[in-house]
């Protein structure tokens, strides 16, 4: 028993990671990583290929007694009558829903209702504006549509063989970023997939499967644990509790928080879904994070390491110099056309690392932001835990603390949406009330002087900027 390994799954935007962990421990015994085709419109094979490369990099499950798939949230994968994809995944990156999004919330009766019903106002990113979207823009393949499944329910049915439809499961976390999915009743409204769809067949959609029991069994026999968003299951893998607010770094920034209650916010900058373990985990979701550090090393003509330290060599606000950093529209704010902008240049802060200091501060601004919407909507904020790609340099956790205004806690480098599906596939494995409980190694607590003269004139910034796009 104390021996039986288990296997967790990432399915990002961009890649595929798995580990294999040690169910009573979380002990790392192996792991594996393949890469994907990114963008916002993609093959789910891919997908699938890439999990097979992973499998195989991590020496197989051969030896494996149970496994979870986490994946990125809302992305519409369309299935015929046959189980085959009618038409690449649109991702939640993918902004050209954006109007179909604002016609769902109006049918619904306006963005409160829409926020009563499912948690959340709808903007582009939501599987149900993409429906929409397909239904006016591609008639013939919306009417082929037998079912609808996002990437961790298409990747755990895949595991299964596919095409038996009896056997396509998800669990709260996902379903709540659909957009025809109650999270506080855990039901599907198909009365809201009926207006996306522009049509009231029925349409077949996944089981949605406990936190901590299993879904079904791979090929070989494996069994197959319910699975979670990415945000879900990193908020398990941290191990996150009402109270704790974690700041994720990744392609999205995302700020999250686990909480008893539902939120119902109408101004749609809070998205009420469902965590991975029977409560709610309301969230901001910002499109632009680390690929806003990715820029700047591309702009500097630095590694990520010299951006980092140029910019703690720059004064906080970086002499004046601001950034907006919607490279690739926004979500939250909801600008889904909206483009990067620069505010206060002139020649005494036009050099590399007042550059390099504006675009971490704006990078984490939007985040501060999210954190102060969490707080309006009374979730209770202790702690503040910083993952992600991004977090792992000094630069990046000095200023958070500043720009929050607040101790932020940074623990060791690693996979954590991977990590939570394992430990979710262990929770499943060992029973329990709760997942089992791990050493998660040494977290670094980062302290400095608080600055919110820099959150303010980014905020001047975004305000002044509202209709330019």
């Amino acid at each position: 028993m104390a021996n039986q390994l288990i296997a967790g799954v990432d399915s990002s935007t961009q890649s595929v990671k798995i580990v294999i962990r040690a169910a009573d421990t979380g002990e790392l015994v192996r792991e594996g990583r393949a890469p994907h085709p990114d963008g916002t419109e993609v093959d789910p094979i891919h997908w699938k290929n890439a999990l097979d490369n992973a499998i195989a990099q991590a020496g197989g499950l051969g030896d494996v007694s149970a496994i979870s798939v986490g994946g990125q949230q809302h992305g519409m994968v369309a299935l015929d009558e046959s189980g085959e994809v009618i038409r690449p995944a649109l991702l939640w990156n993918d902004t050209r829903s954006a109007a179909q999004a604002e016609t769902l919330n109006s049918e619904m009766g306006g963005n409160q209702a829409m926020a009563d019903a499912v948690g959340s106002v709808l903007v582009a990113s939501f599987t149900a504006s993409k429906v929409r979207w397909m239904a006016e823009n591609e008639k013939k393949n919306a009417d082929r549509v037998h079912s609808i499944a996002l990437p961790h329910d298409w990747l755990s049915w895949q595991l299964q063989g596919g095409k038996d439809f009896s056997k396509l499961f998800t669990d709260r976390s996902d379903a709540s970023g659909t957009g025809y999915f109650d999270p506080k009743s855990s039901t599907y409204r198909k009365d809201i997939l009926a207006k996306a769809l522009l049509s009231d067949r029925d349409i077949y959609l996944p089981t949605i499967v406990a936190p901590s029991t299993f879904g079904g069994t791979t090929s070989t026999g494996i069994p197959i644990a319910a699975g979670a968003g990415d945000n879900a299951a990193a908020a398990l893998g941290v191990q996150a509790e009402p109270g704790d607010v974690v700041i994720s770094l990744g392609t999205s920034g995302t700020a999250f928080a686990v909480s008893t209650t539902s939120t119902h916010d109408s101004s749609g900058a809070v998205a009420g879904f469902a965590d991975a373990s029977g409560r709610f985990l309301p969230l901001v979701c910002t499109l632009n994070a680390a690929r806003i550090f990715d820029a700047a090393t591309t702009i500097l003509g630095k590694t990520h390491d010299e951006v980092g330290a140029l910019a703690l060599s720059a004064k906080p606000g970086a002499n004046g110099l601001s950034l907006l950093p919607y490279f690739e529209g926004e979500r939250t704010p909801n600008r889904p056309h909206a483009t990067g902008v620069f505010g206060g240049m002139n020649l005494n802060n036009s050099n590399a690392a007042d550059i390099a200091r504006a675009m971490v501060e704006g990078m984490l601004c939007g985040l501060v932001d999210a954190v102060d919407a969490l707080e309006k909507l009374g979730v209770n904020v202790k702690r503040i835990i910083l993952i992600g790609g991004a977090a792992k340099n000094p630069a990046v956790s000095q200023i958070a603390s500043a720009l929050f205004g607040r101790e932020v806690l940074v623990p060791p480098a690693g996979e954590y949406v991977a990590n939570g599906a394992a430990r979710q596939a262990a929770w499943a494995l060992l029973g329990g009330e709760s997942a089992p409980i791990w050493d998660l190694g040494k977290i670094e607590s980062v302290s400095a002087v608080a600055t919110p003269d820099v959150v303010t004139r980014y905020r001047t910034l975004r305000d002044r900027t509202e209709n330019w796009n």
